[in-house]
C-alpha cells in the first residue's frame, strides 16, 4: 500500500488543534503542509504570524525554515502520504453535531485521495463518525479502507495555555477501521509523540475523548451545585476541597466557577448525549451537568446583587469592573466564555460594567462595546463591586485585595481578605 509522496504530512485545519500538530510533526523532521480555507490565516502563516495562543511568531517562522508552508489548495492532499483532519467541531442553534467542516474536509479528502494514504480525524465527534460518515465519503471513489488506504481517529488532546502538558508528552490515543489502520495511524504519531495507545477501533477512540471531558462537565457541574448551598449551611467549599485533595486515593479536585467555557467541555458532552438520544435513551448525567452549569452565571450576577445589597446599593446605576473574559486564565480564547452571559444578566439589571483583560484589547456584548479599563486596580478602587472571572498571571490579586472596594472571587484564587468574598 506504500507509494512515494513529496510531503509526509497535510494537516487540514490550522487553528489550536492543528497548527501544534504541525509545528510538532515539522520538528521532528517531516514535510508538513497546513490546509486552510481562510486565506488571511494562509497568509499570515506563510509571512511568519501566529493567531494561535500556544504558537508564537518565532514558533512559526521556525516552522518555515523547516519547510513548513500553508496553502488553501486540497490538491496537495495528493502528494501526501497522511492527511490529518482537526476542523472544528461545534453545536448547531439547537444543540445538535455540526459536522459541516468535517464534511467540507473529507470532500477535499476524496477528490484527491490515492492509494496508499493514511486518514485520521482529530476532530471531537459522536462515536461512529468515521466509519459511518467519513469512510463512505472517501470509498465512494473506489479506493477501499484497509486494502488500499487507512482510516483512524485519534482524539485531540490540546490544553491551550497548559505550560506542563503539550502535544509530544501528552499520550495520543489512535484506533483504525482495521488493525493495520491502527498500526499506520501509530507509525506517524510515534514520529512526534512519545507515547501512543492504540484503542479497539475508531469508536472506542471517539468515545475516549467525549468520557474524558464529560467526566469533567460532570465533576465541574457537583462542585459547581454544591458551591449553591454551601455558603448557607456555613461551609468554605474551598477549603473542604483542599482538605479532601489530600487523600492521595479516589478523589480528584475539581473547583466551581462562573460557568464552563472553552472549545470542548461545553460542547463534547451534547455530542455524546446526541448519541444517546438517537437511541431513545435519555443522558441524564450529562443534562443534568449541562443544566447546572449553565445556571452558574446567573447565579454568581444573584451573589453579586447580594454584595451589592450589602453595601446598600442596588444593581442597577453600581459600576461593576469584570476581571478576565476569556474562558480560560492566561489565553486570549473567548470561545463559549461565561463572562458574556454574566456580563449579559449585569446588564439587563441596569449595571454600568467595565472590564480588564491584558490579552483582550476589544470586548463586545450584545454587539455593544464594553468600556476597557487602562488600570485595573485603579479601576477597582472606583468599582462598587469587582468580580474576579479568570485569574490571569498579569492581574495581582494580594493587589487587588487591596485596592478594590470589594472582591467577589469566583475562582477561589485569592487570600482571605476582609474585602475578599469566594463563590
Amino acid at each position: 500500500m506504500s507509494r512515494s509522496s513529496t510531503v509526509d504530512l497535510v494537516v487540514v485545519g490550522l487553528g489550536y488543534v492543528g497548527l501544534p500538530l504541525a509545528r510538532s510533526a515539522a520538528a521532528a523532521g517531516l514535510k508538513v503542509v497546513g490546509l486552510d480555507r481562510s486565506r488571511r490565516v494562509v497568509d499570515g502563516l506563510n509571512a511568519g504570524c501566529s493567531h494561535v495562543d500556544d504558537i508564537t511568531g518565532s514558533d512559526v517562522r521556525t516552522m518555515l525554515e523547516r519547510g513548513f508552508e500553508a496553502t488553501d489548495g486540497a490538491e496537495v492532499i495528493a502528494d501526501a502520504s497522511a492527511v490529518v483532519v482537526c476542523v472544528p467541531t461545534p453545536l448547531t442553534d439547537h444543540g445538535a453535531p455540526d459536522l459541516g467542516a468535517v464534511h467540507a474536509a473529507v470532500d477535499d479528502i476524496a477528490a484527491h485521495l490515492r492509494a496508499g494514504t493514511l486518514v485520521v480525524l482529530e476532530s471531537t465527534t459522536y462515536p461512529g463518525t468515521t466509519d459511518e460518515v467519513v469512510r463512505p465519503r472517501l470509498e465512494a471513489g473506489g479506493l477501499r479502507v484497509g486494502a488500499d488506504f487507512h482510516l483512524a481517529f485519534s482524539p485531540e488532546r490540546i490544553d491551550p495555555g497548559n505550560p506542563s502538558f503539550g502535544l509530544e508528552n501528552t499520550p495520543k490515543v489512535v484506533g483504525g477501521i482495521t488493525a493495520d489502520c491502527t498500526k499506520a495511524a501509530r507509525a506517524l504519531y510515534e514520529r512526534f509523540v512519545n507515547r501512543v495507545v492504540e484503542a479497539k477501533g475508531t469508536r472506542e477512540a471517539e468515545m475516549a475523548k467525549l468520557l474524558e471531558n464529560t467526566y469533567r462537565h460532570v465533576n465541574i457541574a457537583l462542585v459547581n451545585e454544591m458551591s449553591m448551598f454551601c455558603r448557607e449551611i456555613g461551609v468554605d467549599l474551598w477549603d473542604a476541597i483542599r482538605c479532601a485533595s489530600t487523600k492521595p486515593f479516589g478523589f480528584a479536585p475539581f473547583y466551581p466557577g462562573p460557568g464552563v467555557g472553552g472549545h470542548c467541555i461545553p460542547i463534547d458532552p451534547n455530542y455524546l448525549s446526541y448519541k444517546v438520544r438517537s437511541l431513545g435513551i435519555p443522558f441524564r448525567f450529562v443534562e443534568l451537568a449541562q443544566e447546572i452549569n449553565q445556571r452558574m452565571p446567573v447565579h454568581v450576577v444573584n451573589r453579586a446583587a447580594d454584595l451589592l445589597n450589602d453595601q446598600g446599593k442596588a444593581v442597577r446605576g453600581s459600576r461593576v469592573l469584570l476581571l478576565g473574559v476569556t474562558y480560560k486564565p492566561d489565553i486570549s480564547d473567548q470561545r463559549e466564555s461565561p463572562a458574556l452571559a454574566v456580563a449579559e444578566n449585569l446588564l439587563a439589571r441596569g449595571a454600568e460594567l467595565v472590564y480588564f483583560d491584558p490579552r483582550v484589547e476589544d470586548w463586545r456584548v450584545g454587539g455593544v462595546p464594553v468600556e476597557r479599563a487602562g488600570d485595573y486596580l485603579a479601576a477597582a478602587e472606583t468599582a462598587d463591586l469587582t468580580v474576579l472571572l479568570q485569574p490571569h498571571r498579569e492581574i495581582d490579586l494580594d493587589e487587588l485585595a487591596d485596592h478594590a472596594r470589594a472582591l467577589f472571587d469566583t475562582r477561589g484564587k485569592s487570600a482571605d481578605h476582609p474585602r475578599v468574598v469566594k463563590l
